[in-house]
Order: structure tokens, then C-alpha cells, then sequence
């Protein structure tokens, strides 16, 4: 039976002290009251597109587009816009976190369609004018909460450039110029058009009905201000950062090797490796050399001489930072499939390069389910559209999956066994079978990516998640619910990103904690990313760190007050700070249930 552990103030203190859990992990034994964590994780959005106009509680404070002056509460361009300008650069032949700017947008360029559900693929976007001014835009002034829209750009090198060494003033025009690849696989006609325009810059606005039962969430419960995805670029790198607070990375037989290069694919010769230098092609001096979804995903970042590795490398130096790059490893950037199928199959035995699978990560890559199944600490992951692994859905993503990455898991039939559908969920809620740590993806047309799916859904599937686990006072009175998105999406975003490795941080993300324990409407400032979940988890369990190099090594931030930067960067918190164990809630509202699937929230003009 689990043992729920009562700390004196005496004990909170000690133990806020400390670095790691002193408690050893003993399956069942929590150093708080917390027995069960649930980590739901939707797919593409950025704190200020979700929480870019939210106002706390009185006594909180936030930084968002709001409270900086960029917008107005009616979601307009506030006295300081021009702080979220979008500039015009130019490459000059190689690639640059920091390229010459060259001019300013005096308009958005038009949003375009991409490939969203119900609209003429790659074309400016009708609902949409042509002459939004430069910078955030709400998107629900043209378009219904519930409406599918683009999909921005969010690639590794794309993020690093767009965000340009803090200054975040090219989101645009990288979108523009680089698109999401020469390897496009369909998604428009670069590097002509890349069918992006100004979709990076939109937002949603709590203040005009958007997302209002993730408002009632933040004003009940607590949120995070300063949470960021892990890794620049996309779902796959962020979901395994996610596992493991570390990179995946190209090996052969366990050992590091060189990936596949030279190879044709769709009559074209490709690489598996990155090359985001532009290549020749008319006025556009950003179209990169080697990238796509079919095509370079691997950096050899502790090589100077790769390309894009440099200038990274480079800003990593200049503000004294370790690029934790091991000396042979290609490491995996951007999506490619996992090495194992749902049903425990090999994806691609034959190591065919043109199905662009991720090798199965070996041993030297542990996670956190190989520490909590060591420790006796039961743990599912729930995937929507899983079924039981023979046949998932076209709802399934398998590289939102990603313990499917690891032999360590995939190799073991009772690890492997946890690996279940969402459906399961719901069964073990009602059952009181919930596992001490469960992550939850929803069915791709749930989990919020835009174009395929919508914010709304997301926002719908979560509530009904948490009114679910609330109408069971067994499970909610001794649960914490973290609720995130695997990384923005591409979207802008205004916020400070601390710099930790080569490899990230990238842009912040939402972050909301629903518990009976954590600080009724609560803006954490404290600096935090997926990692910290992780930590979290550890802290709470008594666990060690996954690895020598995995991010759950690094410290605590010490923040002073009202600053988003840690004094000792690099530096990740544990979350601990979002909860009051001394003084729970256990009678804490249920979330008023908002249909957000059809045109309710319908607010434009």
C-alpha cells in the first residue's frame, strides 16, 4: 500500500534544499503527498499563442504580449508592437544565427493554408487580410476558435535562426526563406513559395472567449511562465528528450556511426545529415542545403567543420556555455520514425535510409522508465490510437510514442507491456489502477497540432481528462496533473530562453499543474523545461539522475525575484516550486466543461 508522507515545515525546508531527493526509492514511498503524476502532452503551441493575453489573479504577475505592451487586452497592437517587429535578413552565403538585416515587414506576409483540414492546400489563407500589421496577430479575430489553420515551420535550425540569439525577429522570414526543407515531401513549392507567410505570429486571446477552460485551469490551479521545450525543432527530438532529459542519436549496433549519405530518394541524391548552409537558388539567401522531413535530421555537433554547427558553437562560447556534444555522435534534430514499431517489430530491419528511421537507441541511453521499472515504480505510457500495438490508427503517433525508441523497453516484454492505449486510461482511472506515473498522449485529431488538428480539441480532451480524474477523490486528493505541449510549434513567442547546450532551449511552452496541492492561481516564474518533469519525478520517487550527461544533472535555478534568468545558468527546476504541501485544496473546483467544437467561441471581426 502506498505511503503517503506528512512533512513539517521543518522537513519542506530541508527539503527544499536539496538537490535531489534524500529519501531512497523504495517503489511505493513518495517524499510528498503526491503518489500519482500524470503528464499530458499536446503537440505545438507556445506560451504566448495559448496565454499571450491572460491576465492573473491580483497579486500575480506574468510576462506575456499583454503585460509587455505588445497587444492590447482586446488582442490589437499595444504601445510597444514594435517590440515584436519582424526584420528582413540576408545569409551572405552561409548559415547564421545571427544573418544581416536588411530591412523591416511593413506588413505580415498572408498566412497561408499549408495543409489544414477543410481549406485549399498551400494558399494564402482568405480569412485572413494581407495587410496584418508586423507582429502578433490574433487569430481569432479572422477565424473561429474552433477553425484548422497552418502549420508553422519548427525545425532545429530553423528555431535557432528565428530566434537569433534572443533578439526573436525572424520568425517570419526564416519561415519565408527556409521553409521546412528542400525535402518538403509535398508541403509546397520551394523555394519559391514556402507557404508559410505570417502564421508564426498568431495568437490566441483569453480576453475576447479563446480557451477558457485552460483560463479556468490557470486562475484555479497554477501555470508556468518560464517552461520551455527542450530542444530546438520538432515533436520527435522533444518527445525523446522528454524519456530520457537527453538527445537521440545514430548508432550502429549501440556504438555511434555515421549516417547514410549519397543515397537517391525520390530521384533526388540525399543525406541524413543537416546542412542548413543555403545553397544557390535566385533572390533567396536562406534556402538550406539539406533538410526536410525526408531528408537531414543528424548533426555531428562537436565538430566544428559540419555545417551549421559552427555559429552555434560559437554563440554556446560566447556566453560560456558546454555544448554536451560527444565526440562521435550524429544526433537526431528533427523527426525521423522510431526504431520500433507499436507491436515490438523492428521499423526498418533491413536499415533501408530511404524510410529515415531512427536506429534503436541503445543502453547508453537509459530512460525513465528503465529507472522507475528498476525501482519498482509503475509507470504506463498512453498513446490514442495504439490499440494493442498490431494495428494503431491513423489517430496513433508514433513519434509521440517514444519509448518505441529503445531497446531497453521495446526488448522487454514487461516494459514493453506498459506501452498502452489511451482507452486504457479511462479503464484504470475507474478501476483506482492508475500507475504511479502515467504520460498521456491524446489521438493525433486531440493533441492540438495545427493544420490537423486544433487547440480547441486539445483544450477539450484535457478538461474532461481532469474532471475525470476529480470525480475519483481517492485518486485526486494524492494526483498532480502536468499539462504541456511537446514543444511551440514555431510559433512566436516573447519570452526569455535560456541557452543550456547546442541543443536548446528553444521557445516556452504552456505548463499548467492541476492538484489539490499545488498554489491556487499561481504564475511560477521559476525556469523550467520537459527535463523538469523528469526531475520532478525523481525528486518525488528518490531516483538518481538517468545519466552522467542527461539534463536532470543540472541544478536548480537561483532566480532572483521578478527575474526569468537563472543566476547559475544553466539551470532547470524540479517544479517543486508550483505546490504548497502544507496547506492542500482538496475540495478544489472541477473545470466548467466548454464545448469548443463548434462555433461557440466565434469571435470575428
Amino acid at each position: 500500500m502506498t505511503a503517503k508522507l506528512r512533512l513539517s515545515s521543518r522537513h519542506l525546508m530541508v527539503f527544499a534544499l536539496c538537490g535531489v531527493a534524500a529519501m531512497p526509492a523504495s517503489g511505493a514511498d513518495t517524499a510528498t503527498p503526491i503518489e500519482h503524476v500524470i503528464v499530458v502532452v499536446g503537440e505545438n503551441h507556445t506560451f504566448d499563442n495559448v496565454f499571450g493575453a491572460y491576465r492573473p489573479r491580483p497579486g500575480q504577475t506574468i510576462r506575456n504580449l499583454l503585460s509587455q505592451g505588445i497587444i492590447t487586452d482586446d488582442g490589437r497592437p499595444g504601445p510597444n508592437f514594435e517590440r515584436a517587429a519582424q526584420n528582413i535578413a540576408d545569409s551572405h552565403g552561409q548559415y547564421s544565427l545571427n544573418p544581416s538585416r536588411v530591412g523591416t515587414y511593413s506588413k505580415l506576409p498572408q498566412p497561408d493554408t499549408t495543409y489544414a483540414t477543410g481549406q485549399p492546400g498551400n494558399t494564402p489563407d482568405a480569412r485572413f487580410p494581407a495587410s496584418l500589421p508586423n507582429g502578433p496577430f490574433q487569430l481569432t479575430r479572422y477565424a473561429a476558435y474552433s477553425d484548422f489553420l497552418g502549420d508553422p515551420v519548427h525545425r532545429f535550425f530553423q528555431m535557432w535562426q528565428q530566434v537569433s540569439e534572443g533578439k526573436k525577429d525572424l520568425f517570419v522570414w526564416v519561415a519565408e526563406t527556409a521553409g521546412i526543407g528542400n525535402h518538403n515531401d509535398g508541403f509546397g513549392t520551394p523555394p519559391d513559395n514556402t507557404h508559410q507567410g505570417g502564421l508564426a505570429m498568431g495568437f490566441y486571446n483569453m480576453n475576447t472567449g479563446d480557451a477558457r477552460s485552460f483560463k479556468q485551469m490557470a486562475d484555479f490551479y497554477a501555470i508556468g511562465d518560464n517552461y520551455h521545450q527542450p530542444i530546438m525543432g520538432g515533436t520527435g527530438a522533444n518527445f525523446l528528450a522528454l524519456a530520457s532529459g537527453d538527445v537521440a542519436f545514430f548508432n550502429s549496433n549501440g556504438a555511434p556511426a555515421t549516417p547514410p549519405t549519397g543515397f537517391v530518394f525520390q530521384g533526388t541524391v540525399t543525406s541524413q545529415v543537416e546542412n542548413p548552409n543555403p545553397q544557390s537558388a535566385g533572390s533567396n539567401t536562406n534556402w538550406y542545403t539539406e533538410d526536410g522531413y525526408r531528408g537531414g535530421s543528424y548533426v555531428k555537433c562537436a565538430d566544428p567543420a559540419q555545417p551549421g554547427v559552427k555559429p552555434i558553437l560559437d554563440y554556446l562560447t560566447k556566453l560560456g556555455i558546454k555544448p554536451n556534444c560527444a565526440a562521435n555522435a550524429y544526433y537526431l534534430v528533427n523527426n525521423y520514425n522510431l526504431g520500433y514499431k507499436a507491436d515490438g517489430t523492428l521499423a526498418n530491419p533491413s536499415a533501408d535510409p530511404t524510410k529515415f528511421t531512427l536506429p534503436p537507441q541503445p543502453a547508453s541511453l537509459p530512460t525513465i522508465a528503465d529507472a522507475l521499472s528498476a525501482h519498482g515504480i509503475t509507470w504506463k505510457w498512453y498513446s490514442g490510437g495504439r490499440g494493442d500495438g498490431t494495428n494503431p490508427t491513423a489517430d496513433y503517433c508514433g513519434i509521440c510514442d517514444p519509448f518505441t525508441g529503445f531497446t531497453s523497453v521495446m526488448a522487454n516484454a514487461v516494459k514493453r507491456a506498459n506501452l498502452q492505449d489511451l482507452n486504457n486510461l479511462y479503464t484504470d482511472i475507474a478501476n483506482g489502477t492508475v500507475p504511479a506515473v502515467a504520460f498521456v498522449r491524446p489521438l493525433e485529431q486531440m493533441a492540438g497540432h495545427p493544420a490537423n488538428a486544433t487547440i480547441a480539441l486539445y483544450e477539450d480532451f484535457v478538461t474532461n481528462l481532469v474532471n475525470m480524474v476529480h470525480d475519483h477523490p481517492d485518486l485526486w486528493n494524492k494526483t498532480a496533473i502536468l499539462i504541456t505541449v511537446d514543444e511551440g510549434g514555431g510559433y512566436y513567442d516573447s519570452g526569455y530562453i535560456q541557452t543550456l547546450d547546442f541543443f536548446g532551449d528553444g521557445t516556452r511552452i504552456p505548463l499548467i499543474a492541476v492538484s489539490p496541492y499545488v498554489k491556487e492561481g499561481f504564475v511560477d516564474h521559476t525556469y523550467y523545461d520537459h527535463v523538469s518533469i523528469l526531475k520532478f519525478i525523481e525528486r518525488n520517487w528518490g531516483l538518481q539522475p538517468l545519466s552522467a550527461r542527461s539534463r536532470d544533472n543540472l541544478p536548480n535555478p537561483i532566480q532572483p525575484s521578478g527575474k526569468y534568468a537563472p543566476a547559475n545558468s544553466p539551470a532547470i527546476g524540479d517544479l517543486m516550486n508550483l505546490f504548497d504541501f502544507e496547506h492542500p485544496r482538496p475540495h478544489a473546483p472541477k473545470i466548467k466543461q466548454i464545448v469548443s467544437d463548434n462555433d461557440s467561441n466565434d469571435h470575428r471581426r
